[in-house]
């Protein structure tokens, strides 16, 4: 045996100074060839520093339901959209799944490296083609005979990871741990008429996604789970084209207390994003797009939503944290979260099933919207909404968990 042990020290030293090469010198090194990492800067998101923040209600509880309970918790750093994810942003989504659907009925693909089969967005689309279709509304069923899709067809698929069930179950193989979503992604435009009984809202539904006065306004009409698969789709195409760097993190919707923390700007217990405990500037001019007094819409300069880039930002660089669309945020929504969340990063996850009860499917939305009223302006209020629902007032935007202590780092 102390042979054998002799034997094997010799040849793993054998082994490990050919591998090594001439550099080797016996000392602890690490890996020597490993890629540089300088760190991101993704187009229209700013940096949202680490710290901590002191959660809970930023005035009187006027409900009096308590499920935003005082206590302190740290959040780690991240970049966050500057806006809500607008219409016309949203648009290149839509285009790219309704393009991918062309390429794939015209057959144009090759076959990589790996042998895999991928569409080749070389090839130029000629919508004329009889091939395409399939993907218009039949000519005798359109209003004036005008040439529409069938946005029915609008389908993204996309797989993700149940990591909580991976840290719980330790018999689960890959196969149980990934999951196929297929979501249809066209924004449900009718929300401006089926939110909103007795009101004259058909311009917003045959307009406020489509046409171009509407572009820089936040994208409505989109699910949770929508959000989700553009979350999914923006980090397939970053990577597309950034092969040979390191991958970062995906672009995802942030956890409800990242979303507070942002939303203070780095004012702590402060409630509205722009530090003040008013809806209005020292000059009397609102602060934010919502619904002031009592059908007064208008007094904020904004009837329904606004361009993304109304409005002054906060101290970092986000605009309309409060108001214009509430946003959806990562977290499953329960009244006691506070009583049991973690302080560190904390975040309540939950894949609901569509048989599962209602009460499961509530997912937290933040930030108050232009119908609201001042107190769902502020940074501490809490609402939800279930995850399959569409609002004309519900909008999201992303964010990227940043790698490292600190950008002064990079």
């Amino acid at each position: 045996m102390n042979r054998f042990i002799i034997y094997l020290g010799v040849a793993l030293f054998g082994i490990l100074f050919a591998g090594c090469g001439s550099s080797f010198d016996g000392q602890l090194r690490g890996v020597e060839d490993r890629p540089t990492w300088r760190g991101i800067n993704p187009y229209g998101m700013v940096y949202i520093p680490s710290g901590s923040l002191h959660i809970g209600a930023s005035d009187e509880d006027i409900f009096n339901s308590y499920i935003q309970r005082a206590r302190t918790v740290s959040i780690p750093g991240f970049y966050m959209d500057d806006t809500e994810i607008t219409n016309n942003e949203y648009r290149q989504f839509v285009y790219w799944v309704r393009d991918s659907i062309a390429h794939t009925l015209l057959d144009n693909f090759y076959v990589d490296e790996r042998g895999e089969e991928r569409i080749d967005w070389e090839f130029e689309i000629f919508w004329d083609d009889e091939m395409l279709e399939p993907m218009f509304v039949p000519a005798h069923m359109t209003v004036n005979r005008r040439k529409a899709y069938d946005v029915s067809m609008f389908n993204y698929e996309y797989r993700w990871v149940d990591w909580q069930r991976a840290a719980h179950d330790r018999n689960a193989t890959i196969n149980d741990l990934v999951n196929i979503e297929s979501i249809n992604i066209y924004p449900d435009t009718l929300v401006w008429i089926r939110d909103f009984a007795y009101s004259y809202n058909e311009p917003l539904t045959r307009n406020y996604f489509s046409h171009p006065a509407f572009d820089d306004y936040p994208v409505v009409g989109v699910s949770w789970k929508m959000a989700k698969a553009f979350s999914h789709w923006r980090t397939l195409l970053w990577d597309a084209f950034r092969p040979d760097e390191p991958n970062s993190e995906d672009f995802r919707l942030p956890t409800e207390f990242e979303w507070e923390y942002a939303a203070r700007g780095g004012r702590d217990l402060a409630p509205f994003p722009w530090g003040a405990y008013s809806l209005r500037n020292s000059k009397g001019c609102l602060m934010g797009n919502f619904k002031p007094g009592r059908g007064n819409y208008i007094e904020d300069g904004g009837m329904y939503t606004v361009n993304a880039y109304m409005y002054f930002p906060n101290d970092y660089g986000l605009y309309n944290m409060a108001g214009n669309v509430a946003e959806w945020t990562e977290s499953a929504f329960d009244e006691n979260a506070y009583a049991f969340i973690h302080d560190l990063s904390p975040d309540i996850k939950y894949d609901a099933q569509p048989d599962d009860p209602d009460a499961f499917k509530r997912k937290v939305v933040r930030g108050g919207s232009w119908k609201d009223i001042g107190y769902y302006l502020q940074t501490g209020t809490r609402s939800w909404e279930y995850q399959d629902t569409t609002k004309s007032y519900i909008g999201f935007r992303n964010v990227l968990t940043f790698l490292g202590r600190s950008i002064d780092d990079l």
